[in-house]
């Protein structure tokens, strides 16, 4: 069994203070199905291409396989070409007939591969490339978040194919995913970096239990050293008055002391000043235990979010509704219903390309939404209503907007900067983004600007496309809690199965 060996493995982005990577060391075997995860930010894409090679180090990588990376660069140009055509250039070794049997596998027509690859969808484009990235037997796999803009359907191929191949690591934050898939987890905690056996769901109980604990081990220290440090007050405060009785006493009110008394008390005050120094030495040795206990804890903190209520119940309604656009030789959808009430947490469902997120560009349109006040190319038909004054936050699926400072962004927007930041720290965004460029930002955190964005603006309705596109597990988590305790009226487009059962009042399909 072949093996990847990581040994004090160092690295830091140029004109970066602080080190993404501080002497890991961890090891993998080349037949395993890891998962990769750990908080947006800490370095799960930059791990991979430390692997691939593409960034100098300090440390160790050994490996016994050469490795290959999902997914392959696309340039401009490269979208006119057919898959058939790129595939010589991902994977020159691999041949036509091994990509066929990928293809087999993964329910796709083999026909994608002899279409330009601009003309595909997502889930085909997707398909595609992990079609001729497992080709070949002979390379250890670097996935990097396969299912982002899958739909449900493609995604559960996805699922199923993975599930059935080894030898790879997969990062993604799709809880179910990874449980389907994965038999090991290489985690990149706060602190230290922990390889372990099982899915998810087995990591996740085990840290559950192992941060009680920890939780647990920390209050008890605490309250030893604080004993220990109020028996070392006491202890000193004594030693210090009775050293002050040594020299000068009164013969009339102390006739039983004479000079020699000096000696007997200058013994006591010696052995209690003795007794303080074994406190603090056993305070110290509490407060080593006590040291890092708490360090790769998931210190998830509450979110807040303010909605407002309409005084109408039915916000959006939706009767024989076709959405197409120019051009087009049929349309996205045709004779589509739907009603949205006042406290419905309402999820979009569908195959990509069946008008998900034209839908929400409707109901931003109809409602005089800032942006979206010309639908474009966008033709409806039937009837969308939307009542007038009504207050939306939207989240786009689309970051490619953002850059420039926060600052900048916050005042563009009217938001309170210092809000906005107080969101970005409570969904784990580091200070030291606080004064880089958005475009430098990865896109979880990108997508964390939006989502804390519309968190601090007060609407009546919050209409979020494809939210936690690379959003960590944890702050998956933390979004969940906060829509189930503030029940606010939502319409979205996401495709996590475990956030659709948490949050979804009605789901309905496009």
């Amino acid at each position: 069994m072949a093996q990847i060996q990581v040994t004090d493995l160092t690295f830091a982005y140029e004109g970066s203070a602080d080190n993404i990577f501080d002497g890991a060391t961890f090891r993998m075997d080349t037949d395993w199905k890891l998962g990769l995860i750990g908080r947006n930010g800490k370095g799960k894409t930059t791990l991979l291409n430390l692997l691939m090679g593409k960034y100098e180090y300090r440390g160790n990588i050994s490996a016994s396989r050469i490795f290959d990376y999902f997914p392959y660069p696309l340039k401009e140009h490269d979208l006119e070409k057919t898959g058939a055509e790129l595939m010589e250039i991902w994977k020159p070794e691999a041949e036509s007939w091994q990509v066929l049997i990928q293809t087999d596998q993964l329910k796709m027509d083999p026909e994608c591969l002899y279409r330009p690859f601009g003309t595909l969808s997502f889930g085909e484009r997707t398909r595609v490339m992990l079609a001729v990235l497992f080709a070949t037997d002979n390379k250890f796999l670097l996935i990097d978040e396969p299912t982002n803009h899958l739909d449900g359907a493609a995604r559960q191929i996805v699922k199923e194919y993975l599930s059935s191949k080894k030898g790879f690591i997969l990062v993604s934050h799709d809880r179910d995913l990874l449980d389907k898939v994965c038999d090991h987890m290489l985690v990149l905690n706060r602190e230290t970096i922990e390889v372990r056996t099982g899915n998810f769901s087995t990591w996740w109980e085990n840290k559950e239990k192992q941060d009680a604990f920890r939780k647990a081990e920390n209050e008890k220290h605490l309250k030893e050293i604080g004993k220990l440090k109020a028996a070392a007050d006491r202890s000193g405060r004594w030693a210090d008055k009775n050293e002050s009785t040594k020299i000068g006493f009164d013969p009339v009110k102390e006739p039983d002391r004479c000079i020699a008394t000096r000696a007997y008390i200058g013994a006591k005050t010696k052995k209690m000043q003795k007794r303080v120094k074994v406190y603090e030495a056993r305070m110290n040795r509490e407060i080593e235990e006590k040291e890092g206990l708490l360090n790769d804890i998931e210190k998830v903190t509450d979110l807040k979010i303010r909605p407002l209520s309409f005084h109408r119940e039915l916000l959006v309604e939706a009767s024989d509704l076709s959405l197409r656009y120019e051009g087009a030789p049929q349309p996205l959808t045709e004779g589509f219903r739907f009603q949205l009430k006042r406290g419905d947490r309402a999820v979009l469902s569908g195959e990509n390309g069946c008008g998900k997120s034209s839908f929400l560009h409707a109901i931003l349109h109809a409602a005089g939404f800032p942006g979206f006040e010309d639908p474009g190319s966008l033709i409806l038909s039937g009837r969308l209503e939307v009542p007038a004054g009504i207050g939306i936050s939207y989240v786009s699926q689309d970051t490619s907007f953002l850059s420039g400072k926060l600052r900048d962004f916050a005042e563009s927007r009217g938001l309170d900067e210092s809000l906005l930041l107080a969101v970005l720290r409570r969904l784990d965004l580091g200070r030291e983004q606080f004064g880089k460029n958005m475009e430098d930002f990865s896109e979880g955190q990108k997508k964390k600007v939006l989502i804390a964005s519309s968190l601090i603006t007060p609407a009546h309705l919050y209409i979020w496309d494809e939210p936690l596109n690379f959003i960590d597990i944890f702050s998956r988590m933390q979004i969940e809690k906060l829509i189930l305790d503030y029940e606010p009226t939502m319409l979205l487009v996401e495709h996590d199965v475990r956030f659709q059962e948490k949050v979804a009042t009605k789901i309905a399909r496009m």
